[in-house]
């Protein structure tokens, strides 16, 4: 039925790919007005004779403007994680510019979280710290700090 409506087809978040659920609600955004149609058509009403209650829950969900809103939300927040994963994901020589990379990426993803909460800066932000928990935790798994790096392959 939502091929109907759209030339564009859903994503499938795909469990091998960070960052794939981000991928996908930006999909979803795009397909917004085709999902939309697609429940406000007629057919939508004999379509979802299977599950009445999933199909009015999904309905719901699909013409309500705050959902929207918190999924460009949860979109304006991580794009400035996925933009570093995707700069970092290069076989070009940029291992020098991931700690800045990595503080400019936590500065942006901050401010738009205090912009969203309309906070400043200073102020304290639960949804923020356990952003930044999550983070800093990530990056702690993974991180070789460069200065011990480049002492291990050049030993004086």
């Amino acid at each position: 039925m939502f091929n109907d409506f759209s030339n564009l087809k859903m994503l499938v978040v795909a469990e091998t790919r960070f960052a794939s659920i981000i991928v996908m609600l930006r999909r979803f955004k795009k397909i917004k007005n085709a999902l939309q149609a697609m429940v406000i058509n007629d057919k939508w009403s004999c379509y979802r004779e299977d599950d009445v209650g999933k199909g009015r829950y999904v309905k719901k969900k699909l013409l309500d403007d705050l959902w929207w809103y918190e999924i460009q939300y949860i979109i304006n927040f991580t794009y400035p994680i996925y933009e570093m994963l995707r700069v970092a994901d290069t076989d070009k020589s940029c291992l020098y510019l991931i700690y800045e990379m990595w503080d400019s990426m936590l500065a942006k993803v901050k401010e738009i979280i205090y912009r969203h909460k309309r906070k400043a800066l200073h102020e304290d932000s639960s949804f923020w710290d356990v952003i930044y928990a999550i983070l800093e935790d990530r990056w702690s798994k993974s991180n070789t700090p460069l200065h011990c790096l480049a002492h291990s392959l050049n030993p004086k």
